[in-house]
């Protein structure tokens, strides 16, 4: 991308300037923060009176989190004239029963639709869907697609 310095493997990691992230909106986004920093096992790398920002311990990457006080959950799945999901987040895990009871022990929820057996859909405390998963036995990724969300159900 035009704009953005590169930095060789041994730049350390705060003092690169190529971060990228995703931005999730959310009525409570310290809490929000929280949750997600806990089921990941990131750290909370900023917080201010709009909104917070995770990290993992390494790499380039973030999560945040900014406050929307008109903030409406998406609805999955998809229904005729409800707010869509534009996106979600996806994360492999070893051992998904383990990973889901730690999601649900921390407040997320169990959505009712579940497209495959390797994925769990679930919606952190504000309502977003996100994705647990493990690998198929081919050893191949068997990541959600997204083109496995149902039709949309009508109202």
């Amino acid at each position: 991308m035009h704009g953005r310095p590169s930095h060789g493997p041994g730049t350390p990691r705060m003092s690169r300037h190529d971060w990228w992230g995703v931005v999730l909106e959310a009525p409570d986004p310290h809490a929000l923060a929280r949750f997600y920093a806990e089921l990941l096992g990131w750290e909370i790398a900023k917080e201010d009176a709009d909104g917070a920002a995770i990290s993992p311990p390494e790499g380039v990457a973030y999560l945040a989190f900014q406050c929307a006080a008109d903030y409406v959950p998406p609805v999955w799945p998809a229904r005729e004239g409800a707010g869509r999901i534009t996106m979600h987040l996806d994360f492999e895990v070893q051992d998904l029963r383990a990973a889901v009871a730690h999601a649900l022990e921390l407040g997320a929820r169990e959505a009712d639709h579940q497209p495959q057996d390797n994925v769990r859909v679930l919606l952190d405390p504000a309502g977003h869907p996100f994705c647990l998963y493990v690998d198929g036995s081919s050893g191949q990724h068997q990541r959600p697609a997204p083109w496995d969300e149902p039709e949309d159900q009508g109202s």
